[in-house]
């Protein structure tokens, strides 16, 4: 299950810090890689990645940087001293994830563009006038990822093997939008099980409320570990 173990993120996507400890504390070593985005960072989440790297745990700061080349370049430059493991920049374009690049420096922070949320579907992006459908536009953006030099992308499971077979067995695919079978999709569009997400090349999956708002999160993350292990 230690196989397992390290490729599950759960996102603490909760409204304060105390909460967020408390179910770290409560999922005890069953778990050893969290995710923090932009919901906790204003409720100390960065005290509490830096309490959780102490701790021995990995950490994903989810912030999804866009902005000028300077500007992402000096935030992902702040995430490395922080010392988390993977920071997340949109990947619309290239020369935003070559700033990304350049302020990760020599550090060991991974650098992973988002591509397509997986709260969007084909609507959404005609309404945006983006002439393609997600699973085109995902592969589009991981192609230009990987030529930038990122370390990875953000992608549904229902693209992971695309990505996969377009870019390189280095480079890293964390996959959120999972579900057990039969679990509610919230307002999440493209979704896949734990094992389909594995077995078509994603490195890491990321859970969030069905783990952090279930009766017994330690049993739910366990569920979604066996499911992994399965693959």
């Amino acid at each position: 299950m230690t196989d397992a173990k390290d490729k599950l993120i759960v996102a603490l996507d909760l409204p304060s810090y105390d909460e967020a400890r408390a179910l770290v504390n409560r999922l005890g070593d069953t778990v050893s890689f969290y995710k923090i985005g932009l919901e906790l960072l204003f409720s100390d989440g960065l005290s509490l990645a830096s309490e959780l790297k102490q701790e021995g745990k990995r950490v994903f700061l989810d912030l999804k940087f866009l902005d000028i080349g300077n500007t992402v370049e000096r935030a992902v430059s702040s995430a490395a001293a922080l010392g988390v493991d993977f920071v997340t920049v949109h990947g619309p374009d290239t020369k935003t994830l070559k700033a990304a690049v350049r302020g990760r420096g020599d550090s060991e922070l991974k650098i992973l563009a988002v591509t397509v949320l997986t709260s969007l579907d084909q609507t959404d992006l005609d309404e945006q006038g983006i002439p393609l459908t997600p699973g085109a536009l995902v592969l589009s953006r991981a192609r230009i990822a990987h030529n930038a030099g990122v370390d990875g992308v953000i992608a549904s499971g229902q693209e992971a093997a695309a990505v996969r077979a377009k870019t390189s067995p280095s480079f890293l695919i964390v996959t959120p939008g999972i579900r057990l079978p039969g679990g509610e999709t919230g307002d999440q569009a493209r979704i896949t099980t734990p094992d389909e997400a594995i077995r078509d090349g994603a490195n890491h999956i990321v859970v969030g409320r069905p783990i952090n708002a279930a009766k017994d999160p330690k049993a739910a993350a366990e569920a979604f570990l066996a499911r992994i292990a399965s693959a």
